[in-house]
């Protein structure tokens, strides 16, 4: 049974940082391309970062470019999602999400689901 289990989210000010991470497991994580993504109130669900299951591709949101930092490690199964200098505009629930990795844009086709952690930026 494939199990994506988010932990990190908090409450933080704006400006400072959080660290999300995602343990997987039941699949093969070394083969699989990880995302994080997230879900606001009254927006839809969209792709915060990626990373290919080599680690050589990686792909962000424009609005976290330069503030956030996808990684992972396959020796853990973990993938984490490094968040820095948080913004109001950034507060939602955040899920990792997995798929076969294949040679493809990473923005989409993912087949599994965290429950989500919540991450909340007060002003």
């Amino acid at each position: 049974q494939v199990q994506l289990v988010e932990s990190g989210g908090g409450l933080v000010q704006a400006g400072g940082s959080l660290r999300l991470s995602c343990a997987a497991s039941g699949r093969t994580f070394s083969s699989d391309d990880m995302g994080w993504f997230r879900l606001a109130p009254g927006k839809e669900r969209e792709l915060v970062a990626a990373i290919s299951w080599s680690s050589r591709r990686t792909e962000y949101a424009d609005s976290v470019k330069g503030r956030f930092a996808i990684s992972r490690d396959n020796a853990k199964n973990t993938v984490y999602l490094q968040m820095n200098s948080l913004k109001p505009g950034d507060p939602a629930v955040y899920y990792c999400a997995a798929r076969r990795g294949v040679l493809a844009g990473l923005s989409h086709d993912y087949e599994y689901w965290g429950q989500g952690t919540q991450v909340t930026v007060s002003s």
